[in-house]
């Protein structure tokens, strides 16, 4: 008898175990996430991701004579790879010697007939003035003789002596013509042999800028440092095959990584919140551990569109105030931005914010039992939100709904409190004697009629 009663009470609360087991909810504890209300200065952030690079950088420049020679691009053929450090007049990179090559070849066979020309113009002038000189000498002779046969027929008829000063006179024209002639001649043999010696030492001069240019096509650096590659206006990084031109010739650069910056873009929604000089709080992936300072120092004034997106956003610089040698160009950053703080208000995590038709609540702690009550909210970050009415410091609430968290009891604010917060209707204006707008003051939507 007594052990049959032992087994009814044990089977008996057997049973009530495994009633208040099912009668019980399980699991919300466990599933509850509960937050405290803070109560302090709300920062207002704009958070956005970046990309290092230097305040400033040496240039490394490809060939400065590329429009003297008339070649407008060059293909990077070889480079040292992306973040190698080299010392001053360290091989950088090679360039294509192609297009130059062919242009040499071409100006010394160039070259090689002008001064064949040269060669022959100075022959032919020389034998042309020589020329021009017997003739200068015959006509001398020629005058000396008539002039001696002037002075021998001074016995003869009228008739001849006559003859004989026509003759005279003839010779001295012909000698005083010859004599112009000659000067014009080698006025003429000079410019003609400037004209060629100045083609050809124009040909020269342009050969030997050829294969000054050709040495700079290999490119050294000019100082020490680490050689990061030039991006192009796609954010591409320009390595082997890629070109440089006569107006922009730059091969890489040297950054001064004492002073770095991160580049960074922000939608067109934040841009406004966003000003030079406001504080940023910087992470880099590459080292979640590490934290930095930095400060806005440029907005851009015009936006733009990213390759592949549809938004416009607006590029902003922001100087690292922090100098750490694991800092490299081209590191992802992580930026918090902080456009303004809000000092002394509550606030909680953003996802403790609820909302059903117009109303925003939170599940709050009432004891040992929850509520929905009624909060109104102000400014939010990336993580939480400002309460501006229906929490205090004191209070606590959870950010997953609980079970069946329609039948909770909702609390709602006082209309005094709601109408404090709600937008006020903009008041049509009335001219004086104007009749034809005529406004009945039924509450905040009044009814507006025209005639």
């Amino acid at each position: 008898m007594g052990s049959r009663k032992y087994l009814l009470i044990f089977g008996g609360l057997i049973i009530a175990a495994i009633l208040v087991y099912l009668i019980i909810p399980k699991g919300n504890k466990e599933q509850q996430i509960i937050a405290k209300v803070k109560k302090g200065n709300f920062p207002i952030e704009v958070s956005v991701t970046g990309e290092l690079i230097a305040k400033s950088s040496e240039k490394i420049f490809g060939p400065q004579s590329l429009r003297q020679i008339g070649v407008w691009q060059v293909k990077i053929q070889d480079i040292i790879p992306d973040g190698s450090v080299v010392d001053s007049g360290q091989y950088v990179a090679a360039l294509d010697r192609t297009e130059i090559s062919n242009k040499i070849k071409d100006e010394e066979t160039n070259t090689e007939k002008l001064e064949s020309q040269l060669t022959k113009t100075r022959l032919d002038t020389s034998l042309e003035l020589r020329n021009a000189r017997d003739e200068l000498i015959n006509l001398h002779f020629a005058l000396e003789e008539k002039k001696i046969t002037l002075d021998q027929s001074k016995y003869e008829p009228p008739a001849t002596i006559r003859q004989v000063e026509i003759e005279l006179d003839k010779a001295t024209r012909a000698l005083d013509q010859a004599e112009k002639n000659y000067k014009l001649r080698y006025e003429k043999a000079v410019a003609n042999m400037q004209e060629v010696n100045a083609s050809y030492n124009q040909a020269k001069r342009k050969l030997e800028n050829m294969q000054d240019g050709l040495k700079e096509f290999t490119v050294k650096a000019p100082k020490a440092g680490m050689v990061i590659y030039k991006r192009n206006w796609d954010g591409s990084k320009q390595g082997v095959g890629g070109m440089i031109n006569a107006w922009d010739n730059v091969v890489a650069e040297l950054p001064n990584l004492k002073e770095m910056m991160s580049k960074t873009y922000v939608n067109e929604i934040d841009i406004s919140k966003v000003k030079v000089g406001q504080q940023v709080k910087i992470g880099i992936d590459a080292f979640p551990e590490k934290r930095f300072t930095g400060k806005v120092i440029e907005v851009a004034n015009i936006g733009e569109q990213l390759q592949n997106s549809n938004a416009k956003v607006y590029e902003v610089r922001i100087i690292v105030n922090e100098f750490d040698s694991i800092l490299r160009p081209a590191m992802t950053t992580k930026n918090t931005i902080i456009t303004s703080i809000v000092d002394s208000v509550f606030f909680t995590p953003i996802e403790s914010i609820f909302n059903t038709d117009s109303i925003t609540f939170v599940y709050k702690k009432d004891g040992g039992s929850l509520i929905r009550q009624q909060v109104i909210v102000g400014e939010s970050n990336e993580n939480e939100i400002v309460i501006r009415e229906g929490l205090n410091e004191k209070d606590e609430v959870i950010l997953v709904p609980p079970e069946k968290a329609e039948k909770l009891p909702m609390v709602f604010l006082d209309k005094k409190t709601l109408d404090k917060y709600r937008p006020k209707p903009n008041k049509p204006v009335q001219k004086k004697n104007d009749t034809s707008v005529k406004t009945f003051p039924e509450g905040p939507s009044a009814v507006i009629i025209k005639n």
